[in-house]
């Protein structure tokens, strides 16, 4: 596709975001802001709104309580009056539709396309029309390709944010995600002192309760340590089972 010319500057591109979200006829603030938050949460932050409902739509109140947090997507962001103009400098347009188009580009689910566009070096633009009507045809003719979220075949709609969050997801998976942050605070495992203490509270509040018989303890005590054993743990896990023992032994004399 060749874009036209444009008076509106592109974006600062990153090569680690060669993407933009394009929103045409957008009516309602809470899913732009919405939009910007799933933007961000999966590392994109070019955002272009085509004509929206509203002039003031970036600043308004709602906005900027649904973006919780991105509202620096959303200072980024340009409005624009026509499609055109959002996919200036654009090499690749996926347009999203709920059904197929009799006539247009061709319809994919959006990770088979992802896993086969990522690849090319393109400069994507995801396209999403209004909360109402979805994309124009002449909207969705000006796409390379159109992207239809597998849904339950009895109910397939979705709220617009929700559907920018799914394709923000898949199309960060498909050039190469982010790795699980792992766990940065190693546990505190108690030590053999700290569990045979805990085991010595508990049976002074088991006998205190009168479950324990100290004259014939069989083999409760040394299945309690077994048990303890197998759980492995923390000194803050034993602190936790000793302020149990501790509740019990002051409440069982009420209780008798």
């Amino acid at each position: 596709m060749t874009p036209d010319a444009s008076p509106y500057p592109p974006p600062q591109y990153k090569p680690q975001d060669p993407t933009r979200f394009v929103l045409v006829g957008a009516s309602h603030p809470g899913n732009v802001g919405a939009t910007a938050r799933a933007m961000k949460v999966m590392g994109f932050a070019d955002l272009v709104l085509v004509a929206p409902r509203w002039a003031d739509v970036l600043s308004r109140e709602e906005t900027l309580a649904f973006a919780s947090g991105a509202t620096d997507v959303l200072e980024r962001a340009r409005i624009v009056p026509t499609l055109r103009q959002a996919l200036d400098g654009i090499t690749w347009a996926c347009a999203t539709v709920m059904t197929p188009r009799d006539f247009g580009p061709p319809t994919h689910a959006p990770r088979e396309h992802f896993a086969a566009l990522a690849p090319q070096g393109h400069r994507v633009a995801l396209v999403f029309g209004s909360e109402r009507f979805g994309m124009a045809n002449e909207d969705v003719y000006r796409c390379h390709a159109c992207l239809s979220i597998p849904t339950h075949p009895d109910y397939g709609s979705l709220n617009l944010a929700q559907a920018v969050q799914l394709l923000a997801y898949e199309w960060r998976q498909a050039l190469g995600g982010f790795a699980v942050a792992p766990r940065t605070v190693e546990p505190q495992w108690a030590d053999g002192a700290a569990v045979q203490g805990l085991l010595a509270h508990w049976q002074q509040a088991l006998v205190q309760i009168g479950f324990l018989d100290p004259a014939a303890p069989k083999k409760l005590m040394p299945r309690l340590n077994q048990l303890a054993n197998r759980a492995q743990l923390t000194a803050e896990e034993v602190h936790i089972l000793r302020g149990i023992a501790r509740a019990v032994q002051k409440q069982w004399p009420a209780a008798e």
